[in-house]
């Protein structure tokens, strides 16, 4: 089982953000972050998770039960209606991943249960600031 928690952190509405995805399985910790030149608040958590989600594919199983966490309820309630009224393109490309592991729970969590993720998407922004 895995366990992936993502997070963004953009600097303006839309602005510079960074991507932070922590990624907990086979009892090892992995860090990731990366950046997007421009994104909105809910770009950056949709694009956060399609980075964590083209990493897991890159480097685990398919047959992996993936747990996905979020602290963004616009990217929870999303996955779990399939439709985004704005962000219909960024759910369908995260979707296509998602859908290479045959189990994926999707849950939201509050701020507070996901530092690390936040953490790293912060780290993320200021190297591009």
């Amino acid at each position: 089982m895995i366990k992936i928690y993502t997070d963004a952190a953009t600097k303006g509405n839309p602005g510079p953000t960074g991507l932070g995805v922590l990624i907990l399985a086979d009892h090892q910790q992995f860090q990731l972050t990366d950046t997007v030149a421009l994104a909105d608040n809910h770009q950056g958590e949709f694009a956060a998770a399609e980075f964590g989600f083209a990493y897991l594919i890159q480097h685990f199983p398919a047959e992996q039960t993936v747990l996905f966490y979020t602290d963004s309820r616009l990217l929870s309630d999303a996955i779990g209606k399939n439709y985004a009224k704005h962000y219909q393109t960024e759910l369908d490309q995260l979707s296509a991943k998602m859908g290479h592991f045959p189990t994926v729970v999707t849950q939201w969590v509050p701020d507070s249960q996901n530092t690390g993720a936040h953490h790293l998407a912060n780290q993320a922004l200021k190297g591009i600031e």
